[in-house]
Parts: structure tokens; sequence; C-alpha cells
């Protein structure tokens, strides 16, 4: 904060009821804004106007290309911004009786600023502060909507996997080849899918080969997406690997 804005106290100035800033003798101007506020709370309800008019006119000789409206903008940003640091405090803070005090100074300081607003930067701000509690709000709810999303595509999920024994990854791959061209007694696909990627996600999601991940790539030369033309990467199932064989079991009476 900067003594340009308002008015530091004359040295060995010992009023009571002054209206500038700092202490009678010696202060770090570093600490300006805590005299400020200090002043702020000092200060009776009837001197409110008189400090805003003694200060602006101090501006305004110091800045002879000011205006009102930007020492009004930064005087109502101070004000403001402290405002709102005390109504977020606890009501079982260790202060609170002297937070209170000071909201309703803070308060009383605002009402005299909006009256003098004729630039309606008041407005501004609030109009800010609904926009932002505005989003807050849907980003809550949206928040909300994907932690239902969420627990419903997880409900299914385990940490637990079907572990393949050591060297045998293969035969269950075979395995999975030979599901998908089983019929129905009516002739129908057993199981149908729309592509290949499907089995080969869901053997690397699900399954271990000695309880190692399975690499999708190393798998997906075995699932050509067109079986009528596999293309140069494909790869069929070593014989050594077809173990078992899938049949129609025979009709019961």
């Amino acid at each position: 904060m900067s003594v340009t804005y308002f008015k530091p106290r004359d040295r060995f100035d010992f009023a009571k009821d002054t209206l500038d800033i700092g202490n009678p003798v010696s202060w770090d101007r570093a600490h300006f804004l805590k005299h400020f506020f200090k002043r702020v709370f000092a200060i009776t309800d009837d001197q409110i106007e008189a400090f805003y008019q003694r200060h602006l006119a101090y501006y305004l000789e110091k800045h002879k290309t000011g205006t009102e409206e930007a020492f009004f903008r930064y005087f109502w940003g101070l004000i403001e911004r402290q405002l709102n640091v005390l109504l977020r405090k606890d009501v079982y803070d260790k202060d609170h009786l002297r937070n209170e005090r000071e909201i309703d100074r803070l308060q009383k300081f605002t009402q005299l600023l909006i009256s003098f607003d004729q630039w309606h930067i008041h407005k501004a701000n609030n109009a800010v502060i609904a926009g932002q509690e505005t989003e807050i709000h849907v980003l809550k709810a949206q928040v909300e909507q994907l932690k239902v999303a969420l627990k419903k595509a997880t409900a299914l999920e385990t940490p637990d996997y079907i572990n393949i024994a050591s060297g045998h990854r293969n035969a269950v791959l075979d395995l999975f080849l030979q599901m998908q061209e089983l019929k129905t007694p009516e002739g129908k696909e057993l199981m149908l899918s729309q592509t290949q990627s499907v089995w080969t996600k869901m053997i690397c999601k699900y399954f271990r080969e000695g309880d190692k991940e399975i690499n999708l790539e190393t798998i997906r030369r075995y699932f050509p997406g067109d079986k009528q033309e596999p293309g140069d990467k494909h790869a069929e199932i070593p014989i050594k690997s077809k173990l078992f064989t899938i049949r129609p079991a025979k009709k019961r009476s």
C-alpha cells in the first residue's frame, strides 16, 4: 500500500482525533496497511466521511492527473477485501467480539462509499462475485454428477484377476477364438461382438499369465478385425498351444 494514496501522519503530531495514518514519531512505511486499518477502526462513525474526503484531497494534490474514481477504486478494494477476510472467520475465534466490531465499522465504510460510487464500481464487484458463486455452484453440481457416474462405472471393478499358468497364455487365447465360432442350436452366433478389440481388452484387463500383465500389442495379432483378410501382422495360434477343443454337447432326450 502506498503513502501516495493516504496522507501519513506528520512527525510529532500527537492529536488524538487525527485522521492521518501512522505514529507521531517513527514508524515503518512497509507496515502502512496495518496503520491504515488501525486508524479506520479508531475513528468515530461521524468521522468516516471526513476521513474519506481528507485522503481524497491528499491524493488529488499529490497526483495532478489523478481522479476520484481511481482513488475510490483503490479505497473500495482495501475495505472490501478486509471485510471479506473478517466475514470468513469462525464465530468461535478467540477474537470474535473484536472481529464483530471491526465488521460493523467496515460495513459503515461500505455504506458511505456506495453513496459516493457514481461509477458503479461496487455493483461491478458484486456482479463478479455473483458470477463466481454461480460458477462454483455449477462446478459443484458437475462434481456430484461425475461422482455418481464414476460410482456406476466402477461398480463392477475388482483388483482381482484370473491367473493363467505360465506358458499357457496362447491356450486360453485359442479358447476365446473358438468361443467366437460357436453357434446356438438355431444357427446364430452364441457370442457376437462388433470388434475384436473388446476381446483383447477384456483379456488384458482381467487375466494375467504367471501373475504378470498381458501385453495388449502382443495378443492383438491373434484377433484380426477381418477374419477373411487378417493382414500381414496376423498370427495363428501355434499347434502346440491348441490344447483343448470346444464342441457342442450331445443332445439330451
